[in-house]
């Protein structure tokens, strides 16, 4: 009998792009800040300002997530919101196992305008 199985592969570009729209589900996430490298990090990655980094270590994801936060917002509690979400909403729509989200507060907004 022949195996049908099938091998499914994601995009990290579409790994990050559900990751953003989890993280931005959260109650005082103003947005995915632009993470700052140095010099020798942004000659090796693509798109050295991007917020979101994904890593497939052994099988699992290893997701870090920059955002700004709104001035009301409780810190920890948000990025708690935020790991679980992301985990969960990337396990689900993949299958794939997520061993690690980290949250990095980068920065806080105190205006609404000042959200971009």
């Amino acid at each position: 009998m022949a195996d049908n199985a099938t091998k499914l592969s994601i995009n990290t570009e579409v790994l990050r792009k559900m990751a953003e729209l989890a993280t931005l589900e959260v109650d005082g996430v103003a947005a995915i800040a632009k993470k700052n490298y140095d010099l020798k990090d942004a000659v090796k990655v693509k798109s050295p300002l991007q917020g979101i980094k994904i890593e497939s270590v052994n099988g699992a994801l290893e997701i870090g997530i920059y955002i700004t936060v709104k001035k009301e917002a409780k810190v920890k509690e948000v990025a708690e919101k935020v790991q679980q979400n992301v985990k969960e909403k990337i396990q689900t729509m993949t299958n794939t196992a997520v061993t690690k989200v980290n949250v990095v507060v980068a920065d806080i907004v105190f205006e609404e305008t000042q959200a971009e």
